[in-house]
Formats: C-alpha cells, sequence, structure tokens
C-alpha cells in the first residue's frame, strides 16, 4: 500500500530536506516518526530537496506501508512525535506506482520581502536594505517566461543532467504595503536556482542592472554572472501539483 503524506515545516531547526549523515533533516525526522508508529524501518520520498533552512508551506511525500493503515491514527501519532517545526496535515490514498518527486506536474516557491524592519515576521522574510523597484523587478521577471535553460541560476558542480525548466509563472505580488513576495511556479527547479533568481532581480530592483543586462545574464549561461543567492530563511516551498490529486491546499504562510 502506498500513501503520500503533506506536510509543512519550518526550515531553520534542519539540515534541509535530504538524510544525511550527524545531521537532522526533514526526511530523517519522518522516517523516525513513521517507523515507530508502523514499527517497521519506513523509507520517505520527498518530492524534493530544499536546502538548509528552506521552509516548506507544501511538500509530499510517499511512503509503503505492508498492509492498509488507519489513516487518522497514523495522522496522529506521525505529529505527536515529529515535534512542533514540521505538521503534517493529511495522508492520501495513492496507486501504488504514484511517486512524490517524478509524477509531480508542477512546482510553486514564494519568496518574501519586506521593507521595514519587522520583530514578528524576521525569522521567514528578507529585509530589503533599501526601497527596490518593484516594477523594474517584475519587467524583468516576465523575461523568465521565455527562458528554457536556467544553467545562469543553476548551483555549480551538480549531478544534475540538464538545467532546462519550464517556467510558467514569475510575478512579484504585492501583499500589504510593506510586503512583496516573488511566486515562481515551474515544472521543475535546480539546486539554488530561486534564490540565485531573487538574487538577480533584487540587483535589478536596485537599478545594478538594467533589462538588457538581466537578459544577457541569462542568456550568458554562467552561474558567475549573475546575482548573489538569497537567504534560505524566506523561501517556501508553497505547492505542488500531480493529476491525481486535486484537493491539495497550501498551509498558511506567516
Amino acid at each position: 500500500m502506498r500513501y503520500f503524506l503533506q506536510l509543512s515545516y519550518r526550515g531553520a531547526p534542519f539540515h534541509g530536506w535530504q538524510s544525511q549523515p550527524d545531521a537532522v533533516s526533514v526526511q530523517s525526522t519522518l522516517e523516525r516518526a513513521l517507523g515507530l508508529a508502523l514499527r517497521r524501518p519506513t523509507t520517505v520520498v520527498g518530492a524534493g530537496r530544499t536546502d538548509a533552512g528552506v521552509n516548506a508551506s507544501m511538500m509530499l511525500a510517499h511512503f509503503d506501508a505492508v498492509s492498509p493503515v488507519d489513516k487518522h491514527a497514523l495522522l496522529r501519532a506521525v505529529n505527536s512525535i515529529v515535534g512542533k517545526d514540521i505538521a503534517v496535515s493529511h495522508i492520501h490514498d495513492v496507486p501504488a506506482d504514484a511517486h512524490a518527486r517524478f509524477d509531480a506536474i508542477s512546482r510553486t516557491y514564494h519568496y518574501h520581502v519586506v521593507t521595514v524592519k519587522s520583530p514578528f515576521l524576521y525569522p521567514t522574510v528578507w529585509k530589503a536594505p533599501e526601497t527596490l523597484d518593484f516594477d523594474l523587478m517584475n519587467k524583468a521577471a516576465g523575461i523568465l517566461l521565455h527562458v528554457d535553460d536556467f544553467t545562469s541560476f543553476a548551483k555549480l558542480h551538480t549531478d544534475t543532467k540538464t538545467n532546462i525548466c519550464d517556467v510558467r509563472r514569475a510575478e512579484w505580488i504585492q501583499l500589504s504595503p510593506q510586503r512583496w513576495c516573488f511566486e515562481i511556479t515551474a515544472d521543475r527547479f535546480l539546486r539554488n536556482m530561486v534564490r540565485a533568481i531573487v538574487g538577480t532581480l533584487v540587483d535589478v530592483g536596485r537599478h545594478k542592472l538594467t533589462l538588457d543586462r538581466f537578459r544577457q545574464v541569462v542568456d550568458l549561461r554562467d552561474r558567475c554572472a549573475a546575482g548573489t543567492s538569497m537567504p534560505g530563511e524566506a523561501l517556501f516551498l508553497h505547492d505542488i501539483r500531480y493529476p491525481y490529486l486535486d484537493n491539495l491546499i497550501p498551509a498558511d504562510e506567516p
């Protein structure tokens, strides 16, 4: 029997999603909780790999059970074990060959920015050091919709076979007079891609890069030409879509 876990988590306490020796990860924490609840070692396969400090308002991960599980009882048990920084909201029935990573048809990330200091939001937003030109940043973001090769925003020296991505939305959204969110949706993302894109867009917003230069950065396919990677704490994996799950609702973000 295969199931999908739907969960959210705060990234700060973890060394990313993926299990690794001598470090606490979201994956290892879930596998420990499921192992205790199901009384057998249980492997969890996530929809992606968020880096250290990156949050998720929605993550999907699959696991297998030897027999049908009581989803409500398992949900209570897992949530009682994983601690306050992870919340499992649903357990979904899926086909036996469903795959949390390979079956996803789109993923959406949010990056939160504020233009004033806030003692209530600072752990999960980036404070802009100066007023940014969000109109110009949105014009630059629109260029990404006509790009297929994102090498300029890819982490160097990875085992990724291709840097081709289909970006379907890239837009700065104003949430309040002093708060903005960059929303980007694609079929797949490269390691560090969103944070590198945001860092380069911030250079546009500071008038350090013109729109023409931004286009050149993209066309160069050279990570060294793009902007600095932004801090991870303001980044959220916001949404993931599957062809056989239509009732997924992201958790609220701070």
